[in-house]
């Protein structure tokens, strides 16, 4: 229930402090699931304090156990491991602080681990966050390769190394941080939102080397899974070895199966792309030489057709000639002439048919197949047989 106060009747410090504890202590004991962010051992100490972080949120907790608890534990207690916390909420008045003392530890065993991420790798992909239409295509030659990686770890070797080799003059943007551990997910979240607002960018990398299912715990946190299928850039995620498949894996879009892998599938290789350009150029000039000598060989066949049928046709056309020569040769005057017969005009050059076109004494041509005679009638008479 609320208090009523005023700056006339404000309340005293210890009586807040007091009402806070008691409503504090109303929580009781609960079972708390985080990860160990900060421990420091204290050898012989009563009390051990270590800080518990929630694995999906920058949140934590202090938590104090006393020896008996910490002693208890095999493995022992140490940064990075997920554990369950059975404590109640312990608030000091006159600090004003809060930690929770525990009353027993447990922790996360590889099955359970192993279980949860199999409730929400279902999660995620009911949302449809693991579908293939989700997944954006790779630039063929990128502009600037953004990549995430431990600081100085060998995965950022293979990476630059292979993709050097293959295109020398491509670009990176590098962002090395915790690959590991509690701070992993902020600071590779936190990378991610950097390199995708950064418009040269056009591929992230995410890599890191090989290492057990608890080392690789990170990628596989939902906060992190989501922060990558947020990014408009598209993601290679080339975490661990080939057998290793944490989330953030399903959510990228390309999966490579090792550092050197993703340096292989993002950049081209210069030498086989100067290798596929001459080849194709061998080949368009193979081609191309091959069309042409075609052509040639069928304008060649094609002007042998044409000389051919010119030949034939004036064969048979002098053949014609020939033919209508001889034709007109024996329809001819100058071929009855031949014969011995004689053409006879008269003086105006009329042909004389018949004896009844000219009179005795007229003057007439006499046409030869060999000159020409001139005469004059000296009588006309009828044709008779036998004359």
């Amino acid at each position: 229930m609320a208090v009523e106060t005023s700056p006339e009747s404000p309340l005293a410090v210890r009586t807040v402090s007091r009402m806070l504890g008691d409503w504090i202590g109303r929580l009781g004991a609960v079972w708390i699931d985080g990860q160990v962010a900060e421990y420091r051992p204290r050898p012989g100490a009563r009390n051990h304090y270590l800080t518990l972080r929630d694995t999906d949120v920058d949140m934590s907790l202090m938590v104090v156990a006393d020896s008996a608890i910490i002693g208890r534990l095999d493995p022992p207690l140490a940064e990075g491991q997920r554990i369950l916390v059975h404590a109640r909420p312990d608030f000091w008045p006159a600090r004003g602080s809060l930690s929770m003392r525990a009353r027993e530890i447990r922790p996360v065993g590889l099955g359970a681990l192993l279980a949860e991420l199999a409730r929400l790798k279902e999660l995620l992909a009911a949302e449809g966050l693991f579908a293939p239409e989700r997944k954006k295509p790779l630039p063929f030659i990128p502009h600037r390769i953004g990549l995430i990686c431990g600081r100085a770890s060998a995965a950022m070797e293979d990476v630059l190394v292979n993709a050097r080799e293959r295109w020398p003059a491509i670009a990176f943007e590098i962002r090395e941080v915790p690959v590991q551990g509690v701070q992993a997910v902020p600071a590779v979240t936190t990378a991610l939102a950097e390199l995708d607002a950064m418009p040269e960018v056009d591929v992230i990398i995410l890599t890191r080397g090989g290492g057990s299912v608890e080392d690789l715990l990170p990628f596989s946190n939902e906060a992190l899974v989501r922060a990558v299928a947020a990014c408009r850039t598209p993601v290679v995620s080339a975490i661990g070895h080939e057998q290793d498949t944490p989330l953030v894996d399903y959510v990228a879009d390309l999966r490579a199966s090792t550092p050197t892998d993703a340096a292989k599938r993002v950049v081209p290789s210069l030498r086989e792309q100067h290798d596929l350009v001459d080849g194709l150029h061998r080949r368009g000039t193979r081609v191309l030489r091959n069309l042409l000598d075609r052509e040639h060989q069928s304008l060649q066949h094609r002007r042998q057709r044409a000389r051919t049928l010119f030949v034939t046709r004036l064969d048979s056309a002098a053949s014609d000639v020939t033919h209508l020569a001889a034709r007109v040769r024996a329809l001819s005057p100058a071929a009855t002439l031949d014969r011995g017969y004689a053409i006879v005009t008269k003086a105006g050059g009329d042909i004389v048919r018949s004896a009844d076109d000219v009179a005795p004494g007229d003057l007439i041509e006499v046409r030869l197949a060999h000159g020409r005679l001139a005469a004059r009638t000296i009588e006309r008479g009828d044709d008779a047989p036998g004359n």
